[in-house]
């Protein structure tokens, strides 16, 4: 199993999981609110003629517990769906490798419940 995990802006969240399903069959996620920044280091607002910076900016990390064969897959469906058309800050995708997941519920691996 391969854990896919995106930092994504929240506007896009809907779309990237839309993407994953609609190309890979993919339905599971877990959506966490998360705040943070890249390259474009925040950005700065006026309010009532006052200048105010905010260091972080909302995102959301999604994650994804895929089979090992969809992963590349599920990647390159977060990654393109995930582009906003801005010059920075669409935020990042990355893989880890994942033993032992288990549902709680029925104590059955996650490979048993997917072929079964």
């Amino acid at each position: 199993m391969t854990k896919v995990e995106a930092v994504v802006i929240r506007e896009r969240i809907e779309t990237v999981i839309d993407a994953v399903e609609d190309e890979t069959g993919h339905v599971g996620v877990t959506v966490i609110e998360a705040v943070g920044h890249g390259r474009q280091r925040g950005v700065t607002h006026e309010y009532r003629g006052r200048i105010f910076e905010s260091r972080f900016l909302p995102k959301a990390l999604l994650v994804f517990v895929v089979d090992d064969g969809k992963a590349e897959a599920v990647a390159a469906a977060i990654s393109s769906a995930a582009r906003s058309g801005n010059e920075s800050g669409d935020g990042i995708v990355w893989t880890t490798p994942v033993d032992n997941v288990t549902h709680s519920r029925t104590g059955l691996r996650l490979e048993e419940v997917e072929v079964g």
